[in-house]
């Protein structure tokens, strides 16, 4: 599996408390955005992401930003 499974085709946008917390950068957790460790056995790992302070995240769905974690709206050029 080279490319990630597109989790949603629009981000998970959630209020998030200071803290660290691991993306999910395959598509296939059943906790998403965050890693339920279904990565196990491919190419793909967690990102590990620090919040440094409490705000609304928008974290991309589709696991195809150049934002990292964050959604930079590439679901809307998806098919």
């Amino acid at each position: 599996m080279s490319e990630p499974t597109i989790a949603q085709k629009s981000p998970f946008v959630l209020p998030m408390k200071v803290g660290s917390y691991y993306f999910c950068t395959c598509g296939r957790s059943k906790g998403q955005p965050f890693c339920d460790g279904s990565h196990k056995g491919s190419a793909f790992a967690p990102k590990k992401v620090d919040i440094t302070e409490d705000k609304t995240v928008a974290w991309c769905g589709c696991k195809h930003s150049k934002n990292g974690a964050f959604c930079d709206g590439s679901h809307a050029k998806l098919s």
